[in-house]
């Protein structure tokens, strides 16, 4: 299982590059619209500020303009290339032509019926939006179940984004999700509880360690 920052802010992976737990980053053409910089300006930043895989949406709509996108995301950020290409008839067609030379990712998944296509495709990931699946199909965490069911023993892996609560991300990874793609702030709440701040302090208020 891994743990991603959904982010292109430069500072916010700074700041988890220095947790050592989260394992990668995933972006999508509205993160990359709010770094401002230029795409392979914040591409270049990420990819240096982490070890772990850098996720690439591509935006453009017809296939040959796709692979052309998905080329130069991969001459940008390298062997750390995770391409994101959405859940259409000719995305599918794109994840068949690059799957080969490229780790692709199967983004905006809404039925288990798109996750066999991912895998039959050569996906190695496939992307469900969560708490978007559960506002427009009324169970985004029955989604996540579903490709599950029909995704097991494929290693065809489930990233779990749109995650919008702590119980949502533990309902996900419950459901089947293989790795989860949080925001900075989810991140942060995830790491944090009151009690074990309380158990900390009780500790320090009655206990003894070494001096330094």
């Amino acid at each position: 299982m891994a743990l991603y920052l959904d982010s292109a802010i430069a500072s916010e992976a700074k700041i988890v590059q220095n947790w050592g737990w989260v394992k990668g980053i995933t972006t999508n053409p509205t993160l990359l619209a709010q770094a401002q910089t230029p795409p392979e300006t914040t591409l270049k930043t990420l990819a240096a500020l982490t070890s772990g895989p850098l996720y690439y949406q591509l935006l453009s709509s017809d296939k040959q303009g796709m692979i052309t996108e998905a080329r130069k995301a991969f001459d940008i950020i390298g062997s750390q290339t995770i391409l994101k290409i959405p859940a259409t008839p000719v995305g599918f067609e794109v994840v068949a032509t690059l799957s080969s030379e490229i780790t692709c990712s199967v983004t905006g998944i809404y039925s288990p019926a798109q996750a066999t296509i991912a895998k039959e495709a050569g996906a190695k990931i496939a992307i469900a939006y969560v708490n978007r699946a559960t506002r427009l199909l009324g169970d985004g965490i029955a989604l996540v179940q579903d490709m599950a069911n029909v995704l097991k023993g494929s290693g065809v892996e489930i990233l779990a984004a749109s995650i919008k609560s702590q119980s949502e991300a533990a309902a996900s990874l419950l459901a089947g999700a293989d790795h989860l793609t949080l925001p900075l702030s989810m991140l942060q709440a995830m790491a944090t509880h009151q009690l074990s701040e309380q158990t900390v302090a009780d500790f320090a208020a009655s206990g003894i360690g070494l001096k330094i």
